[in-house]
């Protein structure tokens, strides 16, 4: 199926497909994170925090454009139930910096590799030119490309470190 969003049908289509494979993208992570009484606020701080561990509270929010009290109530059962640690900033004690436990990253790889077999399957169905286009498609969707462009930056480089996700692990 080929659309053409010149018009505002096409358009609504568009919208209308995003809504379908994000309900099927999530629902896979959904039912692992109901087990455990968990939402898609907890699968959100797991992953940011598996792809950039040491990252500050301050930076979590920003990312996930939530209030500090959506994500207190969140990071606090995460803390309470051994999936996320925090740690004081060594030149500012104020600042948290947050890392996944071991229970953390392996629930993290859980719900990662769930996602990641959905989306392997769907660029392998389009094929290598088709998964440049859709990244130019999702990148284009974005307010503001250049913070999260830094961040894919920064997760690459995490990638490269022995320690990544572990407490600790930046040096800090």
């Amino acid at each position: 199926m080929r659309l053409n969003a010149s018009t505002p049908d096409e358009q609504v289509k568009f919208v209308e497909l995003l809504f379908f494979a994000y309900r099927d993208f999530t629902g896979d992570a959904d039912e692992l994170l109901a087990d455990l009484g968990y939402g898609r606020a907890h699968h959100r701080v797991i992953h940011f925090v598996a792809r950039h561990p040491g990252l500050r509270v301050a930076d979590l929010l920003d990312i996930l454009r939530i209030t500090k009290q959506s994500l207190a109530r969140v990071l606090k059962q995460l803390i309470d139930e051994g999936f996320v640690s925090q740690k004081s900033g060594q030149a500012d004690r104020r600042v948290r910096h947050l890392y996944l436990t071991e229970k953390g990253l392996n629930f993290a790889e859980k719900l990662s590799q769930l996602q990641c077999a959905r989306v392997g399957n769907a660029l392998e169905q389009v094929g290598p030119a088709g998964k440049d286009v859709i990244e130019d498609f999702l990148v284009a969707m974005i307010s503001d490309q250049a913070a999260v462009m830094a961040l894919f930056e920064k997760a690459e480089i995490n990638e490269h470190d022995p320690t990544r996700g572990r407490q600790g692990g930046d040096g800090s």
